[in-house]
C-alpha cells in the first residue's frame, strides 16, 4: 500500500474549491481505497477567500484534507512546495477545475506505485484520449507540442495536461533542477525527466475544456518558448534517474 498525496494548486478559487474537494474526496475513498492518500491544498497568493475554504475543510477532514499558502504566486513554486514538504511515496497534482476525468487517476498512481515508473502523465493527445475544448486551443496545444518535439528531441504527447504522478525518488531528484515556478515548470520537468532517463508513461485521459480558466494562453506560450530556448542554449542538468528494476508493462515513454 503506497501514500499518495494529490495537490490541488490555487489562486482564488473560493467558489470552485468546496466542490473539487467533495468530489475528489468521495471518488479517492472509493477508487484509491488501497493506497492512503491526502489532498493538499497548495494555496499560492490567492486574495479572496480560497485559504479559508482550505483551511476550513482540513479542519472538518483531518488526515484526508491538508493546505499550505505562499504569498507568492506561481504554480510551479506551489508544486514545488507542497511535494518538497510531503513524505507520500507518490505525488500527485490536478487542476482545481477537475477538467480532466477521475477515472484516469488511479491508472496514473499504478504506474508510479506497482509498475515502476518514475513520473506518469495525463495526456489529452495520446491514442485513447477524447477532449471536448475549442478549436483555437485544441490548435495551439498541438503546435506548442509539436515545438517541444522537434525543439528538444522529446516524445511525450502533452506536456501541459494538470494532471501527473511522480515517485517520490523521482521528485527528490527532478524538482531541485527545474528552474522555472509557474507555468512552464510541467514542461521543464518532463523535458529533463526524458532526456535523463526516467522512465515516463503517458495516460490517455477525458478532458472538458473550462471557460472559466485562470490561464492566459498568449502570455503562458511566451513564458513557454523562452523556457525551451533556456533549455536549448544552457543544455539539460546533468542529473541521474532512480535505480530499480524496468517498468511492468510496456516501454517507457522517454529516453535518454
Amino acid at each position: 500500500m503506497a501514500s499518495v498525496d494529490v495537490v490541488i494548486p490555487v489562486l482564488n478559487e473560493e467558489r470552485a474549491l468546496p466542490g473539487c474537494l467533495e468530489t475528489l474526496r468521495g471518488f479517492l475513498s472509493t477508487e484509491l481505497a488501497e493506497h492512503r492518500w491526502r489532498i493538499v491544498v497548495a494555496d499560492n497568493g490567492s486574495t479572496d477567500g480560497t485559504l479559508a475554504v482550505a483551511e476550513a475543510s482540513a479542519k472538518e477532514h483531518p488526515g484526508e484534507v491538508a493546505c499550505v499558502h505562499l504569498d507568492v504566486r506561481g504554480r510551479g513554486r506551489a508544486l514545488r512546495r507542497a511535494w518538497g514538504e510531503s513524505t507520500a511515496d507518490v505525488l500527485s497534482y490536478m487542476d482545481v477545475d477537475l477538467s480532466t476525468g477521475l477515472e484516469a487517476f488511479p491508472p496514473l498512481v499504478r504506474a508510479v506505485a506497482s509498475e515502476g515508473y518514475d513520473v506518469a502523465i495525463g495526456s489529452r493527445l495520446a491514442k485513447g484520449a477524447r477532449t471536448t475544448r475549442s478549436l483555437k486551443r485544441e490548435g495551439i496545444s498541438r503546435i506548442y507540442n509539436m515545438v517541444i518535439r522537434l525543439s528538444m528531441g522529446t516524445h511525450f504527447t502533452d506536456a501541459q495536461c494538470g494532471f501527473k504522478a511522480l515517485s517520490r525518488a523521482a521528485a527528490d531528484v527532478l524538482v531541485p533542477a527545474v528552474e522555472n515556478n509557474h507555468w512552464f515548470f510541467d514542461t521543464e520537468l518532463l523535458v529533463i525527466a526524458e532526456r535523463r532517463g526516467f522512465r515516463i508513461k503517458e495516460v490517455p485521459v477525458e478532458w472538458r475544456e473550462d471557460t472559466d480558466t485562470r490561464v492566459k494562453v498568449v502570455a503562458t506560450m511566451i513564458e513557454d518558448l523562452k523556457g525551451l530556448a533556456r533549455l536549448r542554449l544552457r543544455g539539460i542538468p546533468p542529473i541521474d534517474p532512480p535505480t530499480g528494476e524496468p517498468p511492468t508493462s510496456g516501454p517507457p515513454t522517454g529516453g535518454p
